[in-house]
This record gives structure tokens, C-alpha cells and sequence, in this order.
């Protein structure tokens, strides 16, 4: 019951702060399986894609959140599990763990995830060359629905070094979901979800 009204709260203020604008330009919100993958530019993301989506598909959908950001309180750690019911992963591998298996995991059980396929939060208008893991992911989950997404002006909510919240106008706009190709080249995968993600800025 707590855990649904910290939901409740922080979804009413993330909307009030942001707007939360959801865009479904390229595919309707539909409750099947998915990978939303989009840019990302700050810890906020996870929180906007999270409210961005309407209730059905929340309940079904997983963030991926920085372990080592997301349990540095016992709070911030409470709010992930509970809340978002995020999945962790260490930006700092060790050792022989796959840092693909806690996704691998979430999606064999049937969970829809967000993943920002960067990996790490860029400070430029374009984002990074994206990571393997979406490839690999589309690899091993060929049913699996890819849905690109593209997060406007969230950055500008918490600038760097501030503790405030700046209300800001923001938006996550869903594209048309892609596929990997048959044989599909790996580099050539990444950039075609990278250039999906970026056509999104422009509608």
C-alpha cells in the first residue's frame, strides 16, 4: 500500500514538474512485450519514461537503473524496488557475470523493459554510439518488440550540481518499433536504432 501511494505521489509531481507528455507517434501503448530504448541524459530519465506510460503498461514494464546510483540510500533503493520495480545493473563489471543476465532474466519471465542503450548519461544534443546490449538483447528475444524513444529537455529539469527541481516542459515520444534484420550486422543494427531514437527529435 505504501509502495502504491509513493507511486501515486511522485507520479502526480513528476507531472506537475514535467508535463510528462507521451507522444505514441509511431505505435499505439499496447500491453505486449517490449524494449523501449531511448536516450539518455539524466538520472531522470528512468523516473520520465516510467510516468510517461500509462498504468496497464507500467505494471508490465521494468527500468533499468545504475545500481550504483539508484542504492546509494536506503530510500532511492526503496523507491526502485518498490515503486519502479527497476532492474539493476553495475556499470562496473567484475569478475565473469554476463551484465546482460538480470535483463536476460526480466525478459524471459515476460516483463517489457526500458534500457538506454548509451549506457552511461551523455552531455551532448546527440546521443552516444549505443552499447551491444540492445543487439544481443534483439538476438536472444526475437519476439520481443523494439520500440524507440525520444526524451526532450528532462536534462533541463535537474541541471548538473543543482538540488532543485526546475519545472520544465518535457516529452517522451514513441517511434515505430524495428526489428533486427536477418543476418543483420551488428554495427549496422546499433546505428539504425541509434538514427531511429534521433528521427523522433524532429516530430
Amino acid at each position: 500500500m505504501l509502495a502504491k501511494l509513493m507511486g501515486l505521489f511522485l507520479l502526480g509531481l513528476i507531472r506537475v514538474l514535467t508535463g510528462a507528455q507521451a507522444r505514441w507517434q509511431g505505435c499505439p501503448p499496447k500491453a505486449e512485450q517490449r524494449i523501449y530504448f531511448a536516450n539518455h541524459q539524466s538520472h531522470a530519465d528512468l523516473v520520465l519514461m516510467w510516468a510517461a506510460l500509462p498504468e496497464e503498461l507500467r505494471s508490465i514494464t521494468r527500468p533499468i537503473a545504475a545500481k550504483d546510483y539508484w542504492t546509494k540510500t536506503p530510500f532511492k533503493r526503496w523507491v526502485t524496488t518498490a515503486v519502479f520495480n527497476a532492474i539493476y545493473v553495475d556499470r562496473v563489471q567484475t569478475g565473469d557475470q554476463d551484465p546482460l543476465e538480470p535483463l536476460m532474466n526480466a525478459l524471459a519471465s515476460g516483463d517489457s523493459i526500458i534500457l538506454f542503450p548509451e549506457g552511461t548519461r551523455g552531455n551532448q544534443e546527440d546521443p552516444q554510439k549505443f552499447k551491444s546490449g540492445l543487439y544481443n538483447l534483439a538476438q536472444k528475444f526475437p519476439d520481443v518488440v523494439l520500440v524507440p524513444a525520444w526524451i526532450n529537455n528532462v536534462q533541463r529539469v535537474m541541471p548538473k550540481g543543482e538540488v532543485v527541481p526546475v519545472p520544465i516542459l518535457c516529452s517522451v515520444t514513441f517511434g515505430a518499433p524495428i526489428a533486427l534484420g536477418l543476418d543483420e550486422d551488428r554495427h549496422l543494427f546499433l546505428t539504425r536504432a541509434r538514427d531511429a531514437v534521433m528521427a523522433l527529435r524532429q516530430s
